[in-house]
């Protein structure tokens, strides 16, 4: 597990980094919808600045490692929808949450050979 994660190193840290900018553009196109358009205009900064990221991260890994890393996306959407928006999270969302994390954390260990 730790020699998969040492190849994929650089790669897996890249590719979170995108999936953390991706998500924080499509929280800042949630606000634009009541905050204007200055916060329509950054979410297209930092979701592009996710694409990017996950453009050089596919130099740095296995593609059957690096693309399951952007599924922190999913998990990191729910929590950012507790704390900013304020919405209600539910024991099934507790429980996706963990199983996407429990499996990101697999798959990133899971290429050695």
């Amino acid at each position: 597990m730790k020699e998969s994660f040492e190849k994929n190193k650089k790669g897996i840290l890249l590719m979170v980094a995108a999936a953390v900018f991706a998500c924080l553009g499509q929280l800042l196109w949630k606000l634009s919808t009541t905050d204007g358009a200055g916060y329509l205009l950054a979410g297209f900064v930092f979701y592009g600045a996710g694409a990017l990221l996950m453009l050089i991260a596919y130099r740095f890994g296995s593609v059957s490692v690096l693309q399951p890393m952007l599924s922190t996306n999913y998990a990191l959407s729910a929590v950012l929808g507790v704390l900013v928006l304020e919405e209600k999270i539910t024991l099934l969302k507790v429980v996706g949450i963990m199983i996407v994390t429990t499996g990101v954390i697999l798959i990133g260990g899971g290429d050695a050979q």
